[in-house]
């Protein structure tokens, strides 16, 4: 990790994913805008954010798996390069159904990219430095999920938001100068036919409860139980083909550690939670009449938190175990949700604060234990397969609770458009999240086994 080379790939991935991580959280700043400008719905926009996100959420599994037996570095790179000329191709959108289009093949990209970092990492650095790598890149990582909306609304506000794609080339074109010093990895154990029906029933099953949830409030009673009862059946159908395939795309052994099933079960519900704050507060902000830029200032307090406290809760995690982190962390993010509550009494600065700073030290606090904590659970050959797993359902959990919140709360149509209704809405998801939190600290904290001090 000292060495030149080890600096520059592990810059290199940071990198990489940061773009990937940032365009998942930008977007949020830019809706309205996006929104006034091509004239979308509130559905629409929904779909602006879930196409990406499905895709990823969807495909990352088979970007891990491919990497595993494509080459880890290889795949990362196809990754980059696909994600780069996708965001180019959504700067120049001309309409909500084309945008919604380019993100889903964006998603593609990141789905390729994603499970790459981590198994890069897991695979070219030697083990005593890997914790302090993975802290390094989760940080820096997850400091992106926090600039998104802050640079994303310097964009909207002094250029256009096609201006949140175009600038993802010249970062992109850097991550890949820089990943091509990483070593080759791949499993050399990775063999027979690819799970191409494991990969297909992935996306059927999120894509059709996806679809559920955005249409619940304009699609009738029929389509509805139409989409459930496909998303079940794909879901039922995906664990058949994972038992039985020689090589399926998520190993059914992976989730014979309860530290492992533990672990992803606490990241749907946290980063369930993460999108709705993420994608509530922005729009809430910007209908009480915050600017772009400013609303996005409202995430500095995460990318404060994580810049200083991730690479700390890392070699926390690692003396202690990582079942208190991951314990406390989601709770204190729970305690940022509610204190959030305050916005809707005004959106000063006095009020939104409070709960940011809170949310932030919660979410810096669990991240590094997290993402350590998956991959030490898993054996190493199958570094992809639990970096695809874990990134897949923390995408998943963002996805659904991104289609869910606005129904749940009564919101459609131009409603975000609309002060009192985007405040009504806003409360309402707020105590969604703050309960998802909370849940995700409880599963953490009975699911994970005690680990003795080192």
């Amino acid at each position: 990790r000292d060495s030149r080379r080890g600096q520059l790939v592990l810059s290199g991935l940071i990198l990489g994913s940061a773009v990937a991580i940032l365009d998942g959280s930008v977007v949020n700043v830019a809706l309205r805008s996006i929104g006034s400008d091509l004239g979308a719905s509130l559905a629409q926009l929904q779909w602006v954010v879930n196409g990406y996100l499905l895709a990823l959420a969807s495909l990352v599994l088979v970007g891990g798996a491919l990497g595993d037996r494509l080459g880890r570095r290889r795949v990362y790179l196809v990754g980059v390069w696909w994600f780069m000329l996708a965001s180019v191709a959504c700067a120049v959108a001309q309409s909500p159904g084309q945008l919604i289009g380019l993100r889903v093949l964006q998603g593609v990209g990141a789905a390729l990219l994603t499970p790459g970092a981590l198994a890069l990492i897991q695979s070219a650095f030697r083990a005593q430095d890997r914790a302090a790598a993975i802290g390094t890149w989760a940080g820096v990582s997850g400091v992106a999920a926090a600039v998104g909306p802050l640079l994303g609304g310097w964009l909207v506000d002094h250029a256009s938001w096609r201006w949140i794609f175009a600038i993802n080339v010249p970062l992109c074109l850097a991550a890949i100068a820089l990943v091509r010093r990483a070593p080759e990895s791949r499993d050399a154990a990775a063999t027979g036919r690819f799970d191409v029906p494991g990969a297909v029933l992935t996306v059927v099953a999120l894509g059709a409860a996806t679809f559920a949830l955005t249409a619940t409030t304009e699609a009738s009673t029929t389509v509805l139980v139409v989409a459930w009862a496909v998303a079940a059946l794909a879901v039922v159908a995906w664990i058949a083909v994972e038992r039985r395939t020689a090589s399926p795309l998520v190993p059914p052994s992976l989730f014979s550690s309860r530290v492992f099933s533990a672990a992803n079960a606490m990241t749907v519900l946290v980063y369930g939670a993460l999108g709705g704050v993420s994608l509530f507060t922005v729009l809430q902000l910007q209908a009480a009449g915050w600017g772009a830029l400013e609303a996005g200032l409202s995430g500095l307090p995460i990318t404060v938190a994580l810049l200083l406290f991730s690479s700390r809760a890392a070699a926390l995690s690692a003396r202690i175990g990582p079942r208190i982190p991951m314990t406390v962390g989601p709770l204190l993010c729970a305690v940022g949700a509610l204190l959030l509550l305050l916005v809707e009494g005004g959106a000063t600065w006095p009020r939104v604060l409070p709960g940011m700073v809170v949310f932030s030290l919660g979410l810096a606090l669990l991240v590094s234990p997290l993402t350590a904590a998956v991959l030490a659970a898993a054996p190493g050959r199958y570094a992809g397969a639990a970096s695809g797993v874990n990134n897949a359902v923390a995408r998943a959990g963002s996805l659904l609770a991104v289609a869910a919140l606005p129904a749940l709360v009564g919101l459609s149509g131009d409603d975000y458009l609309d002060l009192d209704a985007m405040t009504s809405g806003f409360r309402g998801a707020m105590l969604w999240c703050a309960g998802l939190l909370a849940l995700g600290g409880v599963v953490s904290w009975f699911g994970l086994a005690r680990q003795e001090p080192r």
